[in-house]
């Protein structure tokens, strides 16, 4: 018997097949998807065959066309990313958000940002820097206090009727957050460390939780480093929507924005209308993409 269903869940080549009725099978996958190099993901809507129906047991055969997937976080079919960093503790990393924000951009998939921690931003020194970079690039920001229950009832209203993956570095609060989402699925989460004021990884896979109707979140393992090196140093610009906004003011067609004289990006740089912090991260993911050709 055939079965249809979504992946929740992937732990060690077993997958956690849900159906439209709610129940879950472990299934196996088939070892031609190893074959054609293809890997099931979380998100996937699948075909499976069941062969223990009182142990709910099955094997995965079809995988059926994705929407979209990531490859870091790896899950399939997703309707916006939320990407959640701390306020402060630790101080939130620019240019790594900057590569979240834009490997989305890159994928057409809308982004939204989180600053967990809001309330120990007291000075609201940090808050400030947010909003001139952020908000004027055009993306969406919330902030929330886990601790103190603060800004959660946006966050649901910006989650509804949508799969969302979750993604951001250990110790922001992210485990936090997604239990004051939902009561369904509790995770595990920990303290920062005095020591080096850094979280540990409390999420070790990819995990599909439903909020309500329709609404549903894709936990996943934090990340700490995310390179752009499968793109060509011509695709960056398109992952930086205020520079690639710019490109037609720029004199030479293919223009890098980096040493070329008449520069519409430049320009728009020298009139802040784009931010120093964007454009650096700019710099820094063509540069890295620009050294892989030479090797």
């Amino acid at each position: 018997m055939q079965e249809k269903g979504r992946i929740i869940k992937g732990i060690a080549g077993f997958y956690y097949v849900q159906t439209a009725h709610g129940q879950v099978y472990e299934c196996k996958a088939k070892g031609s998807f190893r074959n054609d190099k293809m890997k099931p993901l979380v998100g996937d809507y699948v075909r499976f065959a069941v062969v223990d129906e009182e142990k709910k047991k099955g094997n995965i055969e079809l995988i059926e066309k994705r929407k979209n997937e990531l490859i870091r976080p790896a899950v399939a079919n997703i309707d916006q990313a939320l990407v959640i960093f701390a306020s402060i503790h630790p101080e939130p990393n620019f240019h790594l958000l900057d590569t979240f924000l834009a490997r989305m951009e890159l994928l057409d998939i809308p982004s939204l940002i989180c600053f967990n921690k809001s309330d120990l931003d007291e000075d609201q020194s940090i808050y400030q820097e947010i909003e001139q970079i952020y908000r004027e690039s055009g993306y969406p920001i919330i902030y929330t206090s886990a601790k103190k229950n603060q800004g959660i009832d946006e966050l649901k209203q910006r989650l509804k009727g949508k799969c969302t993956t979750v993604a951001g570095p250990s110790g922001v609060g992210k485990s936090s957050l997604i239990n004051l989402l939902q009561s369904n699925v509790q995770m595990e989460t920990s303290d920062i460390s005095q020591k080096t004021a850094r979280g540990r990884h409390t999420t070790r896979h990819s995990e599909l939780i439903a909020l309500g109707e329709n609404s549903f979140i894709m936990d996943t393992p934090g990340f700490t480093s995310l390179r752009m090196d499968e793109y060509e140093k011509e695709d960056i610009s398109r992952g930086f929507r205020e520079i690639y906004m710019q490109e037609g003011s720029c004199r030479f067609a293919g223009c890098s924005h980096i040493h070329e004289p008449d520069c519409g990006v430049k320009e728009a740089l020298c009139q802040g209308k784009i931010s120093k912090k964007r454009y650096d991260s700019y710099v820094m993911m063509y540069e890295e993409c620009k050294e892989k050709r030479r090797y």
